[in-house]
């Protein structure tokens, strides 16, 4: 049976284009960045060194990659919390002028004077809005691919925690960064990037902070890297089966290297049209499985604390009006 030509055109070409560059990239251009400035180590060791280590991880398939992931995320993100809390409390006095200024500065239309000098309202609304998605997956499709591997007794027990992380990386980690970099005075620098940033306000508070924000860094883009290759490599595999993974392996570790020297813009120009791709037609088979989601969101918080059997079915609850002979 062919699969439906929806399915073809759209989600399953648009990933194998773009999954490889949505975070990857990025992370190997933030790893290189973040080691640069605080060691002064060279773009494109940085990014060999990412490659290798990525490569040692993901050959091992996908219980060395959520044994890697589950030691590596509750360390860093330790780390960094603790270091960016701390400069909050005794900094504590400059929060509520911090606070304003972020509020004055998205209602008034007041351009920052960092990365954002002379832009227009419309311009800081549409890179705030390509980096919120970047950094919380809201509507590319991609989390669920990690939630679905869950074990759970209901999916909307599962979707509440995937609703979780979007609040808590966004609301809360996002805002704590914000800050930190707001009370330093950092982002007046008009001449630094994101990541050097980061470095000087975590090391104007803290001495060494470069060096703790360096290390949360490469942590933060090493898990996120082998988890993105996770949600790559099943994309690849279900186009074109499970031959072309090598083939594949051998373009996303290359691809490392390559995001790990080439120019700040041009990664994240990559990145912002690759998020758009995948979120278009994500966001399209989202409007068809609202019928689905109000079903199951309904029957399980119609009794939330109860655990229900592992071999319960929700067939009856998952039932999605398709012509299946027009696409085949």
């Amino acid at each position: 049976m062919r699969k439906p030509l929806w399915r073809s055109l759209t989600a399953k070409k648009t990933r194998r284009a773009t999954m490889w560059a949505v975070r990857c990239i990025t992370s190997a251009k933030a790893v290189a960045g973040s080691l640069r400035d605080a060691l002064s180590f060279p773009a494109w060791a940085s990014g060999l060194l990412l490659a290798l280590f990525v490569a040692l991880v993901v050959v091992g398939g996908i219980k060395r990659i959520a044994s890697v992931a589950e030691k590596l995320v509750p360390f860093m993100s330790l780390i960094y919390t603790g270091a960016a809390i701390f400069i909050l409390i005794i900094q504590w006095r400059q929060i509520p002028s911090a606070l304003a200024m972020i509020v004055a500065g998205a209602f008034t239309g007041t351009a920052a004077v960092g990365g954002f000098a002379g832009a227009s309202l419309l311009y800081a609304a549409r890179i705030g809005v390509a980096r919120g998605v970047f950094t919380n997956e809201a509507g590319l499709g991609s989390a669920p691919i990690a939630h679905s591997s869950a074990d759970t007794d209901h999916p909307a027990r599962q979707g509440c925690w995937g609703a979780f992380e979007v609040f808590f990386d966004t609301i809360i980690m996002c805002t704590i960064t914000a800050l930190v970099i707001i009370i330093s005075g950092t982002w007046k620098d008009a001449s630094i990037d994101g990541t050097e940033m980061s470095n000087r306000a975590f090391s104007a508070a803290i001495p060494g902070g470069e060096y703790i924000i360096a290390i949360c860094i490469v942590l933060f883009a090493f898990a996120t890297t082998i988890a993105w290759y996770y949600y790559s490599e099943k994309a690849i595999e279900y186009i074109a089966g499970q031959k072309t993974i090598l083939v594949y392996r051998i373009f996303f570790i290359g691809s490392l290297v390559y995001g790990a020297v080439a120019a700040v813009n041009d990664v994240w120009e990559i990145s912002d049209l690759s998020n758009g791709l995948m979120a278009i037609p994500n966001l399209i088979a989202l409007i068809g499985l609202a019928g689905p989601v109000v079903a199951l969101t309904d029957d399980f918080f119609s009794d939330p604390k109860t655990i229900r059997p592992k071999d319960h079915s929700y067939a009856s609850l998952i039932r999605i009006k398709k012509d299946v002979k027009r696409f085949h």
